[in-house]
């Protein structure tokens, strides 16, 4: 099949990209590189069943493809926050954008969602039937309501076009590629480790997380893209043990064997106090649930930033 990722050179979007190349697909990379990165499919670049355009989502694509994994948006707090507007547009003209070429081809387009449609829940573990509790005006919002607004056109696209959508909801992920500077959690407290600097929790360290590795990611996102026509979504995508950001950031002191000191500073706006997924769907429709437990995912992440950072 010829394929196309949008955010093609993120961190999530690199790794979907070698995952279909090495199961014998073309790999079609889109990616403004606002976030992304050439280094992230730089090992791709010769192969003749890959091709990388840069190009904004927000503007109309017009390829012959035989499905898409539509990845492109910002992620991260301080990336969205720094360009609401092109957050927001990245997320809602980009649905527009990949629907409209799915609809003219005839092909399934796969939207990668967030947990952040979830905003800061009253429920927990978040189940998909689930409706959110979201700031529409916060800081956040050009993120949480951008993915909201998006799941929306991808339903409105299949019950008006009956074209194939599919909608996951991913819950926080980690691994090698995070940008060093994106302000996640996971890379924030690496990299303060491996520096030695304090590491930085917000708040009282006790909102929890949920981390999934990528490898298992992505295991997940190509499973829904190959399951029945009729399984649509919206379905979460994490692992479902919880951890809280204490716990979090002691592992990783310990994994890095660093003297770094927990450094407590005012919890940000709209931050959410829990992140737990319900599984239920992922595990009974895709048959799929995570196996790479923290610490064996944290080791090789930690690994990915000692060679990054060169310590």
């Amino acid at each position: 099949m010829r394929i196309l990722v949008t955010g093609g050179a993120g961190f999530l979007g690199s790794h979907l990209c070698d995952s279909l190349i090495q199961d014998g697909h073309e790999v079609i990379a889109v990616d403004n590189l606002y976030t992304g990165s050439k280094r992230n499919i730089s090992h791709l670049m010769e192969l003749r069943n890959f091709e990388f355009i840069r190009h904004d989502v927000t503007l109309p694509l017009y390829v012959e493809v035989d499905a898409i994994y539509n990845f492109a948006c910002p992620a991260s707090p301080i990336h969205y926050q720094k360009y609401p507007v092109q957050t927001i547009k990245t997320s809602v003209l980009g649905a527009v954008n990949v629907l409209g070429l799915a609809k003219r081809l005839g092909i399934p387009v796969l939207q990668a969602s967030t947990s952040e449609v979830y905003g800061d829940p009253k429920i927990s573990p978040q189940e998909e039937s689930y409706w959110g509790n979201v700031n529409p005006i916060g800081l956040r919002a050009c993120y949480d309501e951008g993915k909201r607004a998006a799941e929306t056109l991808f339903f409105d696209y299949a019950r008006q076009y009956k074209i194939n959508v599919k909608v996951l909801r991913i819950f926080n992920t980690y691994g090698p590629r995070m940008h060093q500077n994106d302000g996640r959690v996971v890379s924030n407290f690496i990299v303060q480790a491996l520096k030695g600097r304090d590491i930085t929790v917000y708040g009282d360290g006790q909102q929890t997380r949920s981390f999934c590795f990528f490898e298992d990611l992505i295991r997940g996102v190509r499973s829904m893209m190959d399951a029945p026509k009729d399984i649509i979504g919206p379905i979460n995508l994490g692992n479902p043990e919880e951890f809280t950001i204490k716990q979090l950031a002691e592992l990783v002191i310990e994994l890095t064997n660093s003297k770094s000191e927990i450094r407590f500073e005012a919890l940000p706006s709209d931050d959410p106090k829990q992140r737990k997924p319900d599984i239920t769907r992922a595990t009974n429709q895709l048959d799929w649930e995570p196996t790479v437990n923290l610490s064996d995912g944290l080791l090789q992440t930690v690994d990915y930033f000692r060679k990054t950072l060169n310590l």
